[in-house]
Order: structure tokens, then sequence, then C-alpha cells
């Protein structure tokens, strides 16, 4: 499954009243959730599962899934800078593996094109890149966490 087809889920997923879409497609499985899950451990396993079950909908999600006020209002507590978002729906990672030093630190300067993390999404991992040149004042995302898509990873001042 490609990137395209990833991204026209989204769409799907945004346009709909469901709170959760699960594609299996040969061996490749991708769930879409509106929801942040908990623990970024438990949604890889549940991803890597080789033949999970899908979630019946439940009518009362279509009345929750409208409000999204909890992440917004998180929002204003990032300090002021530019938030580097997450391009899609993945896992994210601090580090190119499990025993490197991550890619960037609070303080530090990047220039434009500097990796800040990677997010494995469907066995790949597309690089997290910075759009500014600047000083990382925060990072949002902890590392091995399961992030959704324009979710907060960074921001750069």
């Amino acid at each position: 499954m490609d990137l395209r087809k990833v991204r026209k889920l989204i769409e799907l997923l945004e346009e709909s009243n469901l709170s959760e879409l699960e594609i299996k497609e040969g061996e490749e499985v991708v769930r879409l959730s509106r929801f942040p899950t908990t623990t970024g451990a438990i949604a890889s396993q549940v991803v890597a599962a080789p033949a999970p079950a899908m979630a019946p909908a439940a009518p009362a999600a279509a009345a929750t899934s409208v409000s999204a006020a909890p992440d917004a209002s998180a929002e204003p507590a990032l300090p002021a800078g530019n938030v580097v978002r997450s391009p899609m729906v993945g896992t994210f990672y601090a580090a190119a593996s499990p025993g490197a030093e991550a890619f960037v630190k609070v303080g530090q300067q990047v220039k434009v094109g500097d990796p800040l993390g990677v997010i494995e999404a469907m066995k790949m991992f597309n690089q997290i890149e910075a759009e500014v040149a600047g000083t990382v004042l925060a990072i949002v995302a902890e590392n091995g966490q399961a992030v959704e898509f324009d979710q907060p990873l960074f921001v750069i001042g």
C-alpha cells in the first residue's frame, strides 16, 4: 500500500463519522483512528499483529469524534515558534535505532533539512526534517509514541 492510498484513507476518515478505520491488503494492515492511543507500545503491537480483528464502529463514536477540543486546547501550552507537525499516522522515534543518540535535543540549533526524528508507518521509516532554521524549543512527541496526522512533534524558534 503506498502513501497516496494512506492519504486517501485519512481523507475518507476525516470526511466520515467513523472513529476508526482498518484496512487489510495482503499482509499489510493500516489502522487509522481519530483518537490518540494511550501507549505507543500497545499501538505498535496491535498494528504488527498478523490478523487483527476489526472493531465495530459504535454509534456513540460519531458524537464523540466531533469534540477534538482536548487536543486543540493542549496546543496553546506550546512555546511560541514554528510547530513541526506529523505528516502521517505512525510511531515516532527520536533516534535512528534503539541504542542511538536522539537526532535533536531541546536547545540544539538546527538548519533547514536537518533530521529531527522518524515516523514508522507500514514498516517504512519516514524522516522528519526541520522546515526552518533555529533552536529546538520543545520536543512534544515521546520516543515510541503513536502519533496522529497533524499532531505537533517539535517547536523550533
